[in-house]
């Protein structure tokens, strides 16, 4: 298997930390965005939307990170990241797509902000964006925070393609200043998942 990706992207870094956590073979090709690699004709083909990552497996190909997820996590059955109980990996991707439609974008657009515009030179944060983001922010933070009360991870017991999923975004709080800091819950969450060897491993590397 192939792995197109780009280090410092946070849908990247959920999906490596699964080939981590469960010892996947994988070769890894670095796309790099920021000179436009994504744009080349060659990786157009392989995903049409020009995004990261993209999985090459075989004559397989498969674009969407979360997808990309549950195909990696199904590898291995009976893993306690995708455990085979169709309750559980419902609620899982409940979850999952609560980060691609809510959580997500709300992080995203800070994260653009206040710190992709500085490294691609696109000029000063608009404030009109920021209050849009920080208002979603503390829409859907508080959706995680209420969940989080009384569970150590989202879903179950155990951590969970839903946990890799919804913390990717918050790989920049500092740098994105995502305003976390009444979110107790998360917060702690959040500690407890930096401390797993899978997500340490996906850390991304200083930005040029």
């Amino acid at each position: 298997m192939k792995l197109y990706h780009f280090p410092h992207s946070p849908n990247t870094r959920k999906v490596l930390a699964v080939i981590h956590y469960l010892e996947l073979d994988t070769e890894l090709e670095m796309v790099n965005l920021l000179t436009g690699e994504q744009m080349k004709a060659e990786f157009i083909q392989l995903n049409p939307n020009h995004k990261i990552p993209t999985l090459e497996d075989g004559d397989f190909v498969l674009w969407e990170s979360n997808a990309i997820m549950q195909y990696l996590a199904s590898r291995k059955p009976s893993n306690k990241l995708w455990p085979s109980d169709p309750k559980v990996q419902a609620d899982i991707s409940r979850w999952q797509c609560w980060q691609l439609a809510h959580w997500g974008p709300a992080c995203e657009t800070l994260i653009y902000e206040r710190m992709v515009k500085k490294i691609t030179g696109e000029g000063d944060p608009d404030p009109a964006e920021i209050a849009k983001g920080e208002e979603n922010f503390h829409l859907f933070a508080a959706v995680l925070n209420q969940h989080l009360k009384g569970r150590r991870w989202i879903v179950g017991d155990n951590v969970t393609l839903a946990d890799f999923s919804v913390g990717a975004p918050l790989t920049y709080t500092e740098a994105a200043n995502l305003p976390i800091e009444s979110y107790g819950e998360v917060r702690r969450w959040y500690d407890e998942l930096e401390k797993l060897d899978s997500w340490k491993k996906t850390a991304p590397p200083a930005m040029p």
